[in-house]
């Protein structure tokens, strides 16, 4: 959640015929200091600007909002700044004192949240966790009960998702909870059925949340977990069941509020957390397992698993998108599959130049952006060709392309 945030923009782009067969060398490419579009990725520091030749970070502790549009980050000693992602400018500068950390973006925009310390996995025990939350209403201070850390804004921007980490003096397990802005009290999900979570039935998170992608209509977070040891879902404590399942995508609706888990299949779990990632988009949810060569897709309404695809089997950091016209592009490591949605046949086998630190394809879908070691580099993807690398140094993710 907080420490697992990160989302795939996924659009379009035109797959030459002449590209389907074989695997397919990235021809040489010089290192560039021309990015064709608005790069934006995390650094040691916060978000890192690239567009043209120009490379710069957008502030201290810089956070992103999830559309990628809109940036908050410390200025000074005790500012805060509001910048525009895309342009690079800040939009609006105000004094909040010392020792905040921005940590989560509202979905508008307009709202950012700041807690004490940045994130981490699992955070240090505390009694309470003092969050400020600033707005279009101004700062507010809300002292929570607990070792409370913030996950992500509700849609209308009135409530707070929050991870409630137990026990608070040592934390082991959370639970996701909702935090009122109204009325500053927390109170569980609802089911997937719109019902009040009963007391005792709460789910309690034990493994670690891989990775995050919200739906492009930005109503939806899910959220891929593997390594579960004894994880019992809401609806196995309710009905006294048990589920033996090792991975599962948790599907938080930031609308109406409720939570579901969709259960993953084995192998996926099994291998490797760096071995899975999960990419969506309208219709579909996707989880590639790179151990098992394993790639599952579900539908994104109903929540039921379809069908599962095969790739070679490998032991590299996984990556994953989809794009408008049907392709699933699948990395593994240092080497990107692409497959036919439709078919599932494997269309071709692209080398990159480095392991990849997540894939974005371009606005117009025309390059397949990815993060290196030490630099960010793009693809032609319809030939998976190198088109141009820039040297980023400690670059840890691709975040958004605009």
């Amino acid at each position: 959640m907080t420490t697992r945030r990160s989302f795939l923009a996924l659009s379009g782009g035109v797959l030459a015929a002449s590209a389907l067969a074989g695997c397919r060398e990235p021809k040489a490419a010089a290192v560039t200091a021309t990015v064709p579009d608005v790069l934006l990725a995390s650094g040691p520091n916060g978000v890192v600007r690239l567009s043209g030749a120009e490379s710069r970070p957008l502030g201290a502790r810089s956070v992103l909002s999830r559309d990628g549009q809109i940036a908050y980050a410390l200025d000074g000693a005790e500012g805060l700044a509001r910048v525009d992602a895309t342009t690079g400018a800040p939009l609006v500068k105000q004094v909040i004192g010392d020792g905040w950390v921005p940590r989560v973006v509202a979905e508008s925009g307009n709202a950012c949240v700041l807690a004490p310390t940045p994130p981490a996995e699992p955070p240090t025990g505390r009694t309470t966790s003092p969050l400020l939350v600033i707005g279009p209403g101004g700062p507010r201070k809300v002292h929570l009960p607990g070792c409370v850390e913030p996950d992500a804004f509700t849609a209308d921007g009135q409530g707070l998702f929050v991870l409630d980490w137990l026990p608070a003096g040592a934390p082991e397990t959370y639970r996701v909870r909702m935090l009122d802005l109204n009325d500053g009290q927390v109170y569980p999900l609802f089911t997937r059925d719109k019902q009040p979570v009963p007391t005792g039935a709460e789910e309690q998170m034990r493994g670690r949340g891989r990775q995050a992608v919200y739906s492009r209509e930005r109503q939806t977070l899910y959220t891929l977990y593997t390594h579960q040891p004894d994880h019992q879902h809401t609806r196995n404590l309710l009905t006294g069941t048990r589920s033996h399942v090792h991975a599962f995508v948790h599907v938080l609706h930031l609308s109406e509020r409720w939570a579901y888990c969709l259960d993953l299949p084995d192998p996926f779990g099994q291998g490797p957390a760096e071995g899975h990632a999960l990419a969506v988009d309208r219709s579909q949810i996707s989880v590639l397992d790179t151990a098992s060569g394993t790639v599952l897709h579900a539908d994104a309404e109903t929540l039921e698993v379809q069908r599962v695809a095969r790739i070679p089997a490998g032991r590299g950091v996984a990556s994953l998108a989809l794009d408008a016209p049907g392709r699933v592009l699948a990395a593994d490591g240092g080497t990107v599959h692409v497959l036919d949605r439709g078919s599932d046949q494997v269309l071709g086998t692209w080398t990159l130049p480095s392991p990849a630190r997540g894939l974005r394809l371009s606005p117009d879908g025309s390059r397949l952006y990815a993060g290196g070691t030490d630099e960010a580099y793009w693809l032609d993807a319809a030939s998976g060709a190198l088109a141009g690398r820039v040297p980023v140094a400690g670059l840890t993710e691709i975040l958004s392309v605009r």
